[in-house]
């Protein structure tokens, strides 16, 4: 089954990095969305289905936190896993964006078998 991914990073070489590390894992998309902050992400979210979201925390205009915030409030895109990609490893920033509503927290830099377990994990894939 292939999957439709929404990446949300204020830096346009992140998301392209992000999308190649997805390709690289051999995790199967469908399709894959990007957005440069939250607000933005909302805009097209009301527009797309999305399986999973991955997201920065630190972006302009809405950051990660305030775009958690925001999903967890909506009825229908609440249900929608996201997983924060970012910089910091801190226990304390882990904790709060899982409060928010992060199914998963992957730390910079990582592997591409990483960030698709990840995926997978909260997605639910089957293991082969």
């Amino acid at each position: 089954m292939a999957y439709r991914v929404l990446i949300v990073d204020d830096s346009p070489a992140m998301r392209t990095f992000v999308r190649r590390v997805i390709d690289l894992s051999g995790f199967e998309l469908s399709e894959c969305f990007e957005a440069s902050n939250g607000g933005e992400a909302l805009d097209l979210l009301r527009n797309e289905w999305v399986d999973a979201i991955l997201t920065d925390i630190n972006m302009p205009e809405m950051d990660g936190q305030e775009f958690l915030r925001r999903l967890s409030q909506d009825e229908l895109l609440r249900s929608i896993p996201a997983i924060v990609i970012s910089t910091d490893a801190t226990e304390h920033r882990k904790a709060c964006m899982t409060s928010l509503g992060a199914r998963g927290y992957v730390t910079k830099p990582f592997l591409p078998e990483t960030l698709r377990a990840e995926l997978e994990r909260t997605l639910g894939v089957p293991c082969d």
